[in-house]
C-alpha cells in the first residue's frame, strides 16, 4: 500500500458522507464551501463537469485549509496533473485507466478510481490501490454486491456513490468495507438556485446527527 493510498484511506475515514458538488460559479463555490464547513463537513468532492469547475476548486481549496477538498470526474491525465498542481487533496474518477493511475502515482496524489465489477477491482489492486469508489452504486448492485466483495477482497474499502440518498446511506454505511458514501443531496439544484447556504449548512448538520 503506497503513501498516497494510505492518505486516501485516512481521508475516507474523516467523512461519513462526502458531498459531491458541481459548481455553478466561483462565488457560489466559495459560499458552498463555507456552508458545508459550518455544518461539520471535513471532505468535499468537486466535480469537473463544466468550464469553471477548476477555478471553483482552486478557490474552495484556498479558503478551506482544514477541509480535504478533492476533484471528481477526473477523466484525463491533464486533469489529474492540474488538480495535483493546484493542491487538491485527492482525485476521484467514475472509472479508471492505466494512464490515470500512473498520473496519480507520479503526482503522489491520493486517488479513488471508480469500479463496478470484480475484474475492475482486481485491476486496481494490481496497481497497488486498496481504496475505490463503487459507482454507480445503486445501479451496479448496491449494498448486496459490496457485501459480496468483502469476502474475496477483505483489505479493500469503498466509497459508494451514485443514486444514494439520506434514506439509503445507512444501508451502505453499516457494511464493514464501506468507510463513507458520496452524495449530491446536500447541494441540490434547488438550494443552489436559491443561494440557500443556510439550508446546505443544516443538511450537513443533519448528516452529522443521523449517521455518526
Amino acid at each position: 500500500m503506497s503513501d498516497a493510498d494510505n492518505r486516501m484511506r485516512e481521508i475516507m475515514t474523516r467523512a461519513t458522507v462526502i458531498p459531491v458538488y458541481t459548481p455553478g460559479s466561483v462565488d457560489e463555490a466559495v459560499q458552498v464551501a463555507k456552508a458545508l464547513a459550518r455544518g461539520g463537513i471535513e471532505v468535499i468532492e468537486v466535480t469537473l463537469r463544466n468550464g469553471i469547475a477548476m477555478d471553483a476548486l482552486k478557490a474552495m481549496i484556498e479558503i478551506s485549509p482544514g477541509i480535504a477538498i478533492g476533484a471528481g470526474t477526473v477523466v484525463t491525465t491533464r486533469q489529474m496533473e492540474t488538480v495535483a498542481a493546484i493542491g487538491a487533496a485527492f482525485a476521484v474518477s467514475p472509472g479508471s485507466t492505466a494512464s490515470l493511475v500512473s498520473a496519480s502515482q507520479y503526482a503522489n496524489l491520493p486517488y479513488l478510481p471508480g469500479i463496478a465489477t470484480a475484474s475492475e477491482l482486481m485491476q486496481g489492486l494490481q496497481s497497488g490501490l486498496s481504496c475505490f469508489k463503487f459507482f454507480p452504486a445503486a445501479q451496479a448492485g448496491g449494498p448486496a454486491l459490496l457485501s459480496a466483495f468483502a469476502g474475496p477482497f477483505s483489505d479493500v474499502v469503498f466509497c459508494p456513490t451514485g443514486g444514494i440518498t439520506l434514506k439509503t446511506a445507512p444501508d451502505y454505511l453499516r457494511l464493514s468495507n464501506v468507510l463513507c458514501v458520496g452524495g449530491s443531496w446536500l447541494t441540490t439544484a434547488e438550494r443552489l438556485a436559491k443561494s440557500d447556504w443556510q439550508g446546505i449548512e443544516e443538511a450537513a448538520r443533519e448528516i452529522q446527527t443521523l449517521l455518526h
